[in-house]
């Protein structure tokens, strides 16, 4: 009998996984003061298999780093030590597990104090959701180094809490894209202007938690030809191409995870344009594809050596 292409064995760096369907980070705002809740671990060993690869909704990295109410994070040792049993029932059920780090920069409502970003320019207000978000302040370049650490501190209490590695979230219009598209970034320091500055803040982040637990642990999201949150970039191709260079120069970094332009939908099914065949030529390491795949779609693009894994979220949020 064939073999089903998602169903088939990958080495991802250390991890040995049984099958190439991948647990996508989604946002729960389940974790009362920011704090993970033992109900977790209900939900993610539920979602686990033997061999899987899980990758925890995003946890932010400081105070700051919130955007959503009752989101978790991992910057006190009361999280740290909240995430510990959540850990452990994922690796009772064989599964990897990996903690996605992220800040939302200036994707804030309104808390009194202005959020941080690369820019002082707000998001456009949501006219679907009524969402408001606060005008953000702009990072003074002194700043950024903190923020840096703020990252690699989070990276090292993923790892005591037991997670096998960590997502760095540089996608969907957060503080990391924020800085690293043309549209969400109009410094005028060395974070800012031509392509390599804009990125500069990103790589500086992946460099530091790289040198604290190590690329064989660290992989990241990104989303180059998506405009989440009014970030968008006007060469999403070199963008991209750049950053997975940047990447390159971490012998074992262990994945790049991206998500695919916007779908189009054609007689009522979505269309996914393939837009990453140059990134996953380019990356050395395990590639993971993202962006409404559907069984057919995903075995075919592991079949064609598209991706190497395919991060699947609404199907797994199914009675979460």
């Amino acid at each position: 009998k064939e073999a089903i292409p998602l169903l088939t064995p990958h080495k991802i760096g250390r991890f040995e996984l049984s099958h190439r369907v991948v647990l996508a980070p989604l946002t729960r705002c389940r974790s009362y003061t920011n704090v993970p809740q033992p109900h977790a671990a209900l939900y993610y060993s539920q979602r686990a298999t033997e061999g899987g690869l899980l990758v925890a909704e995003a946890t932010g990295v400081s105070a700051t780093a919130q955007g959503y109410p009752e989101t978790p994070g991992v910057w006190t040792q009361q999280q740290v030590d909240a995430w510990k049993p959540i850990v452990d029932a994922v690796h009772r059920k064989g599964a990897f597990f990996f903690c996605q780090l992220s800040h939302v920069g200036r994707v804030s409502t309104n808390d009194g104090q202005a959020p941080i970003s690369s820019t002082d320019k707000q998001i456009t207000p949501d006219a679907e959701s009524g969402m408001v978000y606060s005008k953000p302040r702009q990072l003074q370049t002194e700043e950024i180094p903190l923020i840096v650490d703020d990252f690699r501190r989070a990276a090292r209490n993923a790892i005591e809490s037991g997670f096998d590695g960590v997502e760095i979230h540089g996608a969907h219009g957060y503080l990391l894209e924020q800085f690293m598209k043309d549209s969400s970034n109009d410094r005028t320091d060395e974070y800012g202007g031509n392509l390599e500055n804009r990125c500069r803040f990103a790589v500086e982040v992946i460099d530091a938690i790289v040198h604290e637990i190590g690329a064989d642990r660290v992989g990241i999201r990104l989303s180059p030809f998506v405009d989440y949150m009014d970030c968008f970039d006007s060469d999403p191709h070199a963008l991209g191409m750049y950053m997975v260079q940047q990447l390159n120069k971490h012998q074992g970094f262990v994945y790049c995870h991206m998500v695919e332009p916007r779908m189009a939908i054609v007689d009522g099914r979505s269309q996914i344009p393939h837009g990453l065949l140059p990134f996953r030529k380019s990356f050395n390491g395990t590639f993971i594809a993202a962006g409404g795949y559907d069984r057919e779609e995903g075995n075919k693009v592991v079949a064609d050596g598209y991706a190497d894994l395919v991060a699947y979220g609404r199907i797994f949020y199914l009675s979460g």
